[in-house]
């Protein structure tokens, strides 16, 4: 066997068998290779950030305090709807939004997600950057090829995301999570995800090809805190480090959103997304390319636009857009 795949599969031992110790001729004896190739994969792995103990006459342990984004460490908490997801977890990434949609272009399928621990180049709504620093945050990107979808049953997925990201933050950590209208998910007044959606459409027919759904979230705090322009907006999920909060974050999103995504017919995230509202009643400033108007935010309907009435009486429903808001 490979190197490469002895780690692997190494990993995934260590990550069902957290904090438990296991003799080298143990492991080597469940894995089927030589404890060479398991000394040689312990390192590897430990060059990786992993924390491996080594206790003379117990073995090797892998700390349970690590929280590193795996492919390992995300499945052992996914259900069977999920089960046909491929996991491509990376280091680094440009962008796991341009980087999936080279794959997709290339013919890869449904269920296809990339995971990167940072991104030099992070996109977000209206070609705005998203900081994506290591180490704090989860950065994942969704593949979908839904069959018969037009443009507006695709701009649903983004609020499917949406309310799958406030349910896995509340499944993992407690916190109560917010949406401000239409992509932003906030705890406390201050934002720990954002979402972007993108599709593809045929040449040939104008039909949907493909929809990337990306998503990032906070976990952390940076080591260095947040740059200036957003430290008084962005919050993290965590205050400090979890066993495997990341790996388990990553997947309640992904089941989350998959059991949504496979009921397409079933709206009840539509009454968890309005449920969840950060902008109903609230003074709101639309923003659009014809300019910014003043308004309050009315109610969220069953397709998730925004119902919002200006300072003339006059009102309009939103399906897509920017909004801004000020909680103080």
């Amino acid at each position: 066997m490979k190197e490469s795949g002895t780690k692997e599969k190494l990993l995934a031992f260590f990550e069902e068998n957290k904090g438990a110790y296991f003799s080298g001729e143990e492991i080597a004896e469940r894995l089927s290779v030589s404890r060479t190739a398991v000394w040689k994969a312990v390192n590897s792995l430990r060059s990786e950030g992993y924390e491996i103990d080594a206790v003379q006459n117990k073995g090797y342990c892998l700390s349970a305090s690590t929280d590193i984004l795996s492919a390992q460490g995300i499945r052992k908490y996914l259900k069977p709807v999920c089960s046909f997801l491929e996991l491509e977890v990376l280091p680094v990434a440009e962008s796991t939004n341009v980087l999936l949609k080279e794959r997709a272009g290339a013919g890869a399928k449904e269920g296809h997600v990339i995971l990167a621990n940072t991104q030099t180049g992070g996109r977000g709504r209206l070609g705005r950057s998203f900081y994506s620093p290591a180490d704090t945050g989860i950065y994942m990107s969704l593949l979908l090829r839904p069959q018969g979808y037009c443009p507006d049953q695709a701009v649903r997925l983004t609020t499917m995301a949406a309310v799958a990201a406030c349910e896995a933050i509340e499944e993992v950590s407690g916190k109560n999570a917010q949406i401000k209208w239409v992509n932003d998910v906030y705890i406390d007044y201050k934002k720990v995800s954002g979402i972007l959606t993108e599709a593809a459409f045929s040449l040939e027919d104008n039909g949907l090809d493909y929809i990337v759904v990306g998503i990032g979230i906070n976990a952390y705090p940076p080591k260095e805190g947040f740059p200036p322009e957003v430290e008084q907006i962005a919050n993290t999920v965590f205050r400090t480090r979890q066993s495997d909060g990341k790996n388990h974050l990553a997947a309640a999103f992904l089941n989350r959103f998959m059991g949504y995504y496979a009921a397409r017919d079933n709206m009840d995230y539509a009454k968890e997304y309005r449920a969840r509202s950060l902008v109903i009643g609230k003074k709101i400033r639309v923003i659009s390319p014809a300019g910014q108007r003043e308004g309050l935010a009315l109610d969220v309907d069953e397709e998730c636009r925004l119902l919002v009435q200006y300072g003339d009486g006059s009102r309009e429903t939103l399906s897509s857009g920017e909004i801004s808001i000020r909680f103080s």
